[in-house]
């Protein structure tokens, strides 16, 4: 069995965001195929990780991107165990990957989970034109890349000059592989647990509410979208919104209870909200990215309406009717997808089950693994 080291640079158990998610499943799987060591930050809950080593040797705070101390620590550990590869998860160890690349000559990977100095140019980082020079040395130096998406593949490869050869998409992934069966069942406990009505559809929005994206589209939410569909008096509905850190300055909501809104708050099962929605809304305008979120509605049996860029990455062939895409800022027409969307039942295809489940997706690495020549 492959040996392989990852690096995961912030705190991923328990998790509570997309990427977060992202890194604790891409782990959990990975583990059952290859023997697995994951250097992470001394924040996590290690007993989390059941399956492999997690070694919490990183920092809390942002100077583990600049700790001189894991050279000498990763390079015990590489002697020790003599690693088959090591996956740095996105591009900030870029100076301390390649020291370890050149010192050990240890097959290097890294997996991208966005392009993140578009990601952070959309938020309004003053300092993104620093990380693109940097992200670029990166994804040059590695030895095989990873992106979230196509899409992503293709700007890194048209902007930075990347050879295809070396290039793959490792697409998030989800835990199903084929659509749920207890969605009805899920739908009368959400009805019950928040007092809403049989006639009533309901609709969905989830994220972490303090994330600037995820702020402006609840802002949207609330501002834009909500009042259209209140003026569609043939329509009726709940809106729960779901997420962790909610600014104070929106006082819990309260507000907005009278506007048809329910806000949850943090829920534990996400994924119970996700299979008793009939419509997921994602009216994302910035961050870059596939959202996870929308990945794991869809893979759930629930259609997601979604604005052009929140849509970006996710491969529109295999979802079917289940995904909708309105233009940016277009909230006359989101809305009414979303009314046309609760009305309308279709099964999430199948295709999309082959290509987003994880035990799918992660057979990619051992397959690479196997075909790569002894160092």
């Amino acid at each position: 069995m492959k040996r392989v080291l990852v690096i995961a640079p912030y705190p991923y158990l328990p998790f509570f965001s997309g990427g977060q998610k992202t890194i604790a499943q891409f782990n959990e799987y990975l583990a059952k195929e290859v023997s697995l060591t994951v250097v992470s930050t001394k924040t996590n809950d290690a007993q989390l990780a059941k399956e492999y080593e997690l070694l919490p040797w990183l920092p809390g705070s942002f100077f583990r991107y600049i700790d001189f101390r894991l050279i000498g620590r990763l390079g015990r550990l590489i002697r020790s165990e003599r690693f088959d590869c090591i996956i740095w998860i996105h591009p900030y160890y870029h100076w301390l990957a390649r020291l370890i690349q050149k010192k050990f000559n240890l097959f290097t990977i890294v997996h991208s989970h966005n392009i993140e100095y578009q990601r952070f140019r959309s938020t309004g980082k003053w300092w993104w034109p620093i990380l693109r020079i940097y992200e670029k040395a990166c994804l040059r130096s590695a030895d095989y890349n990873y992106f979230i998406s196509g899409q992503d593949l293709e700007i890194a490869c048209q902007e930075w000059k990347l050879d295809r050869k070396v290039c793959d998409v490792m697409p998030l992934g989800i835990l199903q592989h084929e659509p749920p069966t207890d969605r009805s069942l899920c739908q009368q406990l959400i009805r019950e647990r928040h007092n809403i009505n049989e006639n009533e559809h309901i609709i969905l929005f989830n994220g972490l509410l303090n994330y600037p994206p995820n702020q402006q589209a609840l802002d949207d939410l609330l501002n834009h979208i909500n009042p259209k569909l209140q003026f569609n008096q043939e329509f009726s509905y709940r809106l729960i919104i779901c997420g962790k850190n909610l600014p104070s300055k929106y006082a819990e909501l309260a507000a907005y209870r009278s506007q048809h809104i329910i806000y949850a708050g943090f829920v534990p099962d996400i994924e119970t909200y996700f299979k008793a929605a009939d419509v997921f809304l994602n009216p994302v305008l910035s961050g870059g990215g596939i959202k996870t979120k929308m990945v794991e509605a869809i893979g759930l049996g629930t259609t997601v309406v979604s604005s052009q860029t929140g849509s970006a990455g996710i491969d529109q062939a295999v979802c079917g009717d289940k995904l909708i895409i309105t233009a940016d800022n277009d909230w006359d027409m989101f809305s009414s997808k979303v009314v046309e969307a609760c009305n309308q039942h279709h099964q999430t295809p199948d295709p999309y089950y082959q290509k987003y489940y994880w035990r799918n997706i992660i057979q990619k690495i051992p397959t690479l693994l196997a075909n790569q020549p002894t160092r």
